[in-house]
């Protein structure tokens, strides 16, 4: 039988630490809240009744359970207050000798029997736990921001807790109604390792000025579903606290460099901007605290004046290929009014494609997204055709055909030679080097990169790539077309996985290193990130949908162009799609879909 907990002790109470005394005082616990002084103990009273009170507001508790909560709350000073809890969790800034200091004196002060636990989001459980005569009854008990909010709860345990202190700790952990995953004391643990080198990326992405902050931000919201871009996150983390975690992680996790802070950040923190705390980090806030993001110099103008800036007109646009990708393509532009002309190899795929474009509308009908009027305009704009001749007079041409260079060089080489002067021409490639593509053609200053999301009906995303040689006019024109589809536009440049795959690719891989080294299973990853960080899918879900080989060939172009060693393939990837383990279409991938 796990040990009922009647008392617990938090020591620490910014944010963090006032929403975990909200999270034990609302299941009944009593709790003594304890600060280093009156001033710190007040901000802490007053962090702990404005959450309470925003829950009120919001009708998520009742004003009698609000009063209910705040009296199983003693405030006090100094650490003697917790000499009879049966529980302290600690929470106070990310520094190691504090901690240390601290468990010192909670070992000395707390009664023989008490847990110590630590909410440390980076460092070492273990190291925290020498510091005391008890490290067996040490162990990390890790929040995610807000506290009362947040399902997960990393329980950390050392090579010494006593499997007795870890089952109690899950045991409380479910009457909180937290979702617990248990884990040994490695850097990071599971959601800050996954998350904090992709966020670390996407500052050196912005860092180079690969893309702004709005478009990388934009781009992994609408790409991935996440609930927050990179950027914004950091300034909501604190890039003080960002900074430590990956400082931290890079030294005691194997100094990947994928962990080494981006210069940047470091810049940053001495320069004060520090996020929403300070009111200014990659973004400028309303007031510091403020959520509320307000214009600064970065700012893009009004999206309409940048885009009439040399924009041409386009009313007819070729579509070549008889894909999926081709066919999303096609119903997008139809919708939205355009002229399209379909170019397959062949009669009996366009009749393909014009069925598939005819279900898709049709499930438009049935779903009352569409009348059957505008179903019927949209076909009507659609000219079906199997020769490439018959796109001499397009103003823009999509070509969604297979990913493979010699294929789309062929393809451009063709088009070249058929389209008139001033088209752009445009490749939906996902992988490959759009110069490379460009440079088939007479006219690369025409060819740019509109890297469509798979279905493209519904995904609201396209990213622009533009090449060393795309013109602006040529770059302007792209982004408007993408305003007139419903689209959002980022642009950014000819590099492998341009925006989210060169983000997204590299964190699933090290999920797989992460599942590969034992560390952790595959449900408590995907719980990790879905819960602990808002993701809609969990990294071995994502991987299942989207295909091992797919997902393999990408994480290769990335290893290929960047050459980062952190970027290496997974060998348990690599073995996966050998052994015909390629996700759901297969039947079996990291998870057995055959009896679903």
């Amino acid at each position: 039988m796990a040990r009922e907990f009647t008392s617990v002790g938090v020591v620490g109470l910014g944010t963090m630490g006032a929403g975990i005394v909200e999270v034990f005082a609302r299941n009944g616990l009593a709790v003594v809240a304890v600060e280093i002084s009156e001033g710190a103990l007040e901000r802490g009273r007053a962090n702990l009744t404005g959450s309470t009170d925003r829950a009120v507001a919001k009708g998520k508790l009742d004003p009698a359970d609000r009063d209910a909560l705040l009296g199983r709350v003693t405030f006090a000073v100094g650490l003697d207050a917790l000499h009879s809890v049966d529980l302290v969790i600690e929470a106070v800034p990310e520094h190691l000798d504090l901690k240390q200091r601290i468990f010192a004196e909670l070992d000395r002060v707390c009664k023989p029997e008490a847990i110590l636990a630590t909410n440390t989001s980076s460092l070492s459980v273990t190291e925290i736990s020498v510091a005391t005569t008890r490290p067996n009854q040490v162990i990390g008990i890790h929040f995610f921001n807000p506290a009362p909010v947040m399902k997960l709860v990393e329980v950390v345990r050392t090579v010494v807790t006593s499997a007795d202190v870890v089952a109690d700790v899950e045991a409380l952990c479910a009457r909180l109604g937290k979702v617990d995953v248990t884990i040994n004391d490695r850097a990071g643990f599971i959601a800050n390792a996954l998350l904090f080198g992709y966020l670390n990326h996407a500052v050196g992405m912005f860092e180079a000025h690969y893309a702004s902050r709005e478009d990388i931000d934009a781009a992994m919201k609408l790409g991935c579903g996440l609930p927050m871009g990179p950027l914004a996150l950091m300034d909501l983390i604190g890039l003080d606290t960002a900074y430590e975690i990956l400082d931290t992680m890079y030294r005691r996790g194997g100094r990947d460099r994928r962990h080494a802070p981006v210069p940047l950040i470091k810049q940053m923190v001495t320069a004060g901007l520090l996020g929403r705390k300070s009111g200014r980090g990659f973004y400028t806030y309303e007031r510091p605290g403020s959520p509320v993001v307000v214009p600064d110099e970065a700012t893009p103008v009004a999206t309409g004046a940048a885009l009439a800036d040399g924009a041409r007109a386009i009313t007819k646009v070729g579509v070549v290929g008889s894909g999926t990708m081709a066919t999303g393509i096609i119903e997008v532009f139809a919708k939205a009014g355009y002229e399209v002309v379909s170019v397959t190899r062949g009669a009996e795929k366009s009749a393909k494609v014009c069925d598939a474009v005819k279900t898709s509308l049709t499930k438009g009908v049935v779903r009352g997204k569409l009348s059957e009027d505008d179903r019927d305009a949209a076909l009507g704009r659609v000219t079906w055709s199997a020769t490439l001749d018959h796109l001499a007079d397009v103003d823009l041409v999509v070509e969604a055909v297979v990913e493979e260079l010699s294929v789309k060089k062929a393809l451009f080489a063709s088009l070249d030679e058929i389209c008139k002067p001033g088209v752009v021409l445009a490749t939906t490639t996902s992988s490959l080097p759009v110069i490379d593509v460009a440079m088939a053609t007479q006219r690369p200053a025409d060819v740019v990169g509109l890297h469509f999301f798979n279905p493209a009906p519904i995904m609201p995303l396209v990213e622009v790539v533009r090449t060393i040689r795309t013109s602006p006019e040529t770059t302007a024109t792209a982004r408007a077309v993408c305003a007139a589809l419903g689209k959002t536009a980022v642009v950014c440049g000819d590099r492998s996985g341009f925006i989210v795959n060169a983000l997204l690719f590299p964190y699933l891989n090290d999920a797989v290193k992460m599942l590969e080294a034992s560390y952790s299973t595959a449900d408590d990853i995907d719980h990790a990130m879905k819960l602990g960080c808002g993701y809609p899918m969990g990294p071995f879900e994502l991987l299942d949908v989207v295909g091992l080989d797919v997902s393999l060939a990408i994480q290769r172009e990335l290893y290929l162009e960047l050459r980062e060693p952190g970027f290496a393939p997974a060998p348990l990837l690599e073995h996966l799609v050998t052994a015909g383990y390629l996700g759901r279409k297969t039947g079996r991938g990291f998870r057995d879909h055959t009896h679903r």
